[in-house]
């Protein structure tokens, strides 16, 4: 299995590198691909979509 990274955007999605496979609740898996929404505000869950950009402060660190 290729290793995958998930890169932790300041103010903004989780960026994925590497391959995943999205999995809906029901088991449904997501055609498409792109970083992940943490903010909640994109329209295009569970995907980013930009709608984050002046609106969402969060840049978490490893301890």
């Amino acid at each position: 299995m290729a290793d995958v990274k998930v890169k932790v955007l300041d103010n903004g999605p989780l960026l994925v590198e590497g391959t995943i496979e999205v999995v809906d609740a029901e088991g449904n898996t997501f055609q498409q691909k792109g970083a992940l929404c943490r903010c909640g505000l994109t329209a295009n869950a569970p995907f980013c979509n930009g709608a984050h950009a002046g609106k969402f402060e969060n840049a978490p660190r490893a301890k």
